[in-house]
């Protein structure tokens, strides 16, 4: 992995609305979390300070220093339930099937459809949610913005449940999260 990915160290945490964010997910029951496009870890260190005693949070990055900033930082706030690895989200080697309670995608998902690598990618977010498992997908909003992406290659509500609903998943519902971006869930639907 030693290509740097054009959007490496981009991130949307500081546009959302952490307390609508954290609030729309269902984090009650989550035992493994996967954050998938962890960058920095902008989303998975504050997603394992909200998961419940025991709860682990799994990052995976094509961005190999990405990756490593986020264990460094993840070491020094004392977070022992966080690991990450470097790795292809469309082969996901490392996690079990079956494996994750929640899966987060937070503005990945649009580049990944503009490079053809949205199906692969949602194909293994599937295979290793549990039946029942949530899929978070924050996404930007389809209006233009001072920050994100073109709008030409941005994705609607109706764009993302397009793109979810081959790999078997199931909208459940769509969180504002602020002038710039959304939050759209997904549960994998059993047999899915």
């Amino acid at each position: 992995m030693t290509a740097v990915p054009a959007e490496a160290g981009k991130s949307s945490f500081d546009l959302i609305d952490r307390e609508a964010f954290f609030a729309a997910l269902p984090l009650g029951s989550v035992r493994r979390a996967l954050d998938l496009g962890c960058g920095v870890g902008n989303y998975t260190l504050p997603l394992a300070a909200h998961l419940p005693p025991g709860a682990t949070v799994h990052g995976v990055d094509l961005w190999e220093e990405g990756v490593g900033r986020l264990l460094r930082a993840a070491g020094e706030r004392g977070l022992g339930n966080v690991t990450a690895h470097a790795g292809d989200l469309a082969r996901l080697e490392a996690v079990p099937d079956a494996a994750v309670d929640l899966a987060l995608m937070a503005t990945i998902l649009h580049d990944l459809a503009e490079r053809g690598e949205a199906p692969g990618a949602l194909a293994e977010a599937a295979r290793v949610l549990r039946p029942g498992g949530w899929l978070a997908v924050v996404e930007f909003k389809k209006i233009p913005t001072e920050r994100g992406p073109p709008v030409a290659i941005r994705l609607s509500p109706l764009d993302l449940a397009a793109l979810a609903a081959p790999a078997g998943f199931a909208e459940r519902g769509v969180v504002d999260l602020g002038p710039s971006v959304y939050l759209a869930l997904f549960e994998r639907e059993p047999g899915g």
